[in-house]
C-alpha cells in the first residue's frame, strides 16, 4: 500500500471511529476559560500545556495518531497535518489544556509543531453552541471527509504567526511542502 493511500486509510479509519463514538456521546461540550479570563493567559497556558508535543513522538505516546495528509487551499493558506487524539475527540468535553487535535507542518528537519485544535461532533453538543476559552468554536460544519460528523472546530496558531489572526482557521503563511 503506497503512503497517500496508507495516510487516507488511517484517517478514514479514525474519522469512521469519530463517527460512531461521537453518535452515542451525550456531554455538553461547553469550557470556561482556563484561567477565569480570557485573553493572551489562557493561551500561554495551552501553549505551556501542549508545549510536549514540539516533539512528534511525545504526542504519538500520548495518544494522537496522524488523521490528515497536509491541508492546504491554495491562495488561502495551510493548516498543515491533523494529529487527532480519538478518545479526546469522542469523549464530548473540550479542556482547553488537551486540545483534541495537534497541527504540524512538514519541513527539512521533520514535523514542527504550528497550532492546536479543538474538535467537538455535533451529536454532542446537547444542542448547545460549544466554547473554548471563551470563544465559540465554529460550525456547526459538515464532516471533510467520509464518516466525519458534522462538527465544530476551532483553531488556534500558537507556534507560528498566523497574519490573518491566532484564531483564523488557515494560515495564509504557511504552504504544504510539494504544493
Amino acid at each position: 500500500m503506497g503512503r497517500r493511500t496508507g495516510a487516507r486509510a488511517a484517517r478514514a479509519a479514525v474519522l469512521a471511529l469519530l463517527g460512531t463514538v461521537a453518535a452515542g456521546a451525550g456531554v455538553v461540550a461547553t469550557q470556561a476559560p482556563a484561567s477565569g479570563a480570557s485573553g493572551r493567559s489562557d493561551l500561554a497556558a495551552v501553549r505551556a500545556a501542549t508545549a510536549q508535543f514540539h516533539d512528534v513522538a511525545a504526542a504519538r505516546a500520548a495518544g494522537y495518531v496522524p488523521a490528515s495528509g497536509c491541508e492546504q487551499i491554495p491562495g488561502v493558506g495551510a493548516m498543515g497535518i491533523h494529529y487527532l487524539h480519538p478518545a479526546l475527540a469522542s469523549d464530548g468535553d473540550l479542556d482547553p489544556l488537551r486540545p483534541e487535535v495537534l497541527l504540524y507542518l512538514p519541513t527539512d528537519d521533520g514535523l514542527r509543531l504550528i497550532g492546536v485544535e479543538w474538535f467537538v461532533a455535533e451529536q454532542a453538543t446537547g444542542g448547545r453552541h460549544p466554547s473554548v476559552l471563551g470563544r465559540p468554536l465554529d460550525g456547526p460544519m459538515e464532516g471533510h471527509g467520509p464518516g466525519m460528523p458534522t462538527h465544530y472546530d476551532a483553531h488556534a496558531w500558537l507556534w507560528a504567526h498566523n497574519p490573518a489572526g491566532t484564531w483564523e482557521a488557515w494560515n495564509p503563511a504557511l504552504t504544504c511542502p510539494g504544493a
